[in-house]
């Protein structure tokens, strides 16, 4: 909620006070050297409302809900401390919201609120602008009491013996303040091996939280997530969520919003760490560390972890439990590689490669569903023209869709047998029985990790544990061999270990 309030300060006793009216002695925050906070006032009767917004965040004054005029009152008796949004040293600018501090992500704009030329950071701006004027409120009273009597976890299941492994390394984690990797094959069970490691922290008093880089895992978890903890009021944290200025002690949240939050979290569980944006952007990485208390348990969880985080394994820097095997102890699929020539040339004649053709035919006829991964949004008209002229059980979907949930939902119930689409359905879509073929793996932008994901769609329904996955390229990746050796890896550790049937 965007006010549109001055934000300025003049210094008076080393104690702050905002001005509506510009004076010679009103500055920005940003511009003020040094003030204080007063001692915590006991018998100050502070407002339970801000508490709850507040605690263990840290919001710009301009997204808060509240009158300048209460927040001011609880500076006055210790509450609330401000903070600058941007420092700068030796004219070089840093946002303590997303930690930027290139002189590429920083410009000036004529200010309406400080009535000066005022710079803010343009790399997080998308969650409100940090400019010099724009302070940074703090809660410092006592923190919210939002546990129930006991977080009595109500999920029935029965873990695998690599889950169960899992669990109890993760259990052990959180009671020791460690980190840990899991690194999971794709459809192994990751959020039921979280169930009693989350309950052990909310019993001692943690308060959870659960990052992922994508909205739709946020949604999607949420219900889970409170099925399993039906005493818990469990908080989804997304751009525009109605439970932004709510507060538990179990939350669910983009790891963009982690950027809102300040030493709030005990156990910061951050899943999916290969993932874009997570993977590319050191902003995310930043608000993690911010978001976390000082001695907090960091849990990664990952089917395809980096090679930063593998040379972290080998190194002994960070401890890792692996689950090789999927919860019905099945070995995973692994792709074949099939030449189809030069695909591109063919696309220019409107026809199929003849092996692409022929593999499509076989699933239409069998009415087996399929995904085709293609490397580019603009692919996908011209190929779903294509598999049309065979079935018109056929679309295609990319991010910038418009009418992306519809389709997916299509080919959920089955209305569509194909459906031809780019990495933006690498994960988070499972379909019970189906295959995959990717148009062009030798592409950049089929990693190593891409690959792995996509062909982590098949085979994870216990009814169907098989499927086929293959690779038609023009001429074989290095990405690719990787991700088959990767497969094949963890299917070699789960046979060593017992845990697959065949």
């Amino acid at each position: 909620m965007e006010r549109n309030e001055d934000m300025l300060f003049t210094v008076k006793q080393e104690l702050l006070n905002p001005v509506q009216v510009p004076s010679p002695a009103a500055f920005p925050l940003s511009k003020i050297d040094t003030w204080r906070t007063p001692p915590l006032n006991p018998s100050y009767p502070y407002s339970l409302d801000l508490q709850r917004s507040l605690s263990g965040k840290q919001l710009l004054l301009t997204q808060t809900p509240y009158p300048l005029s209460l927040i001011h009152e609880h500076y006055l008796n210790g509450y609330i401390s401000y903070q600058k949004a941007l420092t700068q040293k030796e004219n070089r600018y840093k946002c303590n919201r997303c930690g930027s501090d290139s002189p590429f992500y920083f410009a000036s704009f004529p200010c309406s609120r400080c009535h000066q030329e005022c710079y803010y950071c343009r790399a997080c701006i998308v969650m409100g602008k940090v400019s010099e004027c724009t302070p940074f409120i703090n809660w410092e009273g006592p923190t919210s009491n939002v546990l129930p009597k006991s977080s009595v976890m109500n999920w029935k299941g029965m873990l695998s013996k690599a889950q169960e492994r899992a669990s109890n390394e993760l259990i052990q984690a959180i009671k020791k303040d460690e980190e840990l990797l899991i690194w999971a094959v794709c459809g192994a069970g990751k959020t039921e091996i979280l169930f009693k490691g989350i309950e052990a922290a909310l019993n001692s008093g943690k308060k959870v939280c659960i990052a992922t880089p994508r909205t739709d895992v946020v949604i999607e978890l949420k219900p889970r997530i409170q099925s399993a903890f039906p005493d818990m009021s469990v908080l989804a944290m997304y751009g525009g969520s109605e439970d932004r200025f709510h507060e538990s002690s179990l939350i669910i949240s983009t790891t963009h919003q982690l950027l809102h939050y300040y030493q709030a979290f005990d156990v910061l569980i951050i899943d999916e760490v290969d993932a874009f944006p997570y993977s590319t952007e050191p902003m995310l990485h930043y608000a993690v560390a911010k978001a976390a208390k000082h001695a907090a348990s960091k849990i990664y969880l990952t089917a395809t972890p980096n090679e930063s985080l593998k040379k972290d394994v080998e190194q002994g820097k960070k401890q890792v439990v692996k689950i090789p095997a999927r919860y019905h102890r099945m070995l995973i699929p692994v792709p074949r590689f099939e030449w189809c020539g030069n695909w591109k040339k063919k696309m220019k004649t409107d026809t199929l490669p003849a092996n692409v053709e022929k593999w499509l035919k076989k699933r239409i006829n069998e009415g087996k569903q399929c995904f085709i991964f293609v490397p580019q949004i603009k692919w996908i008209a011209p190929i779903t023209d294509m598999i049309r002229k065979l079935t018109e059980k056929v679309d295609g979907v990319h991010a910038e869709d418009s009418q992306r949930k519809e389709k997916v939902m299509k080919f959920r119930e089955g209305q569509l047998v194909i459906l031809v689409t780019t990495t933006i359905l690498e994960r988070g879509v499972t379909v019970p029985n189906i295959d995959v073929a990717v148009l062009g793996a030798e592409e950049t932008i089929f990693t190593e990790s891409a690959l792995v994901q996509i062909s982590g769609r098949v085979g994870r329904s216990a009814q169907f544990p098989t499927g086929d996955v293959v690779f038609f390229h023009y001429g074989q990746s290095l990405s690719m061999r990787k991700a088959k050796e990767h497969i094949e890896y963890m299917n070699a550790l789960a046979y060593k270990e017992g845990l697959v049937d065949r």
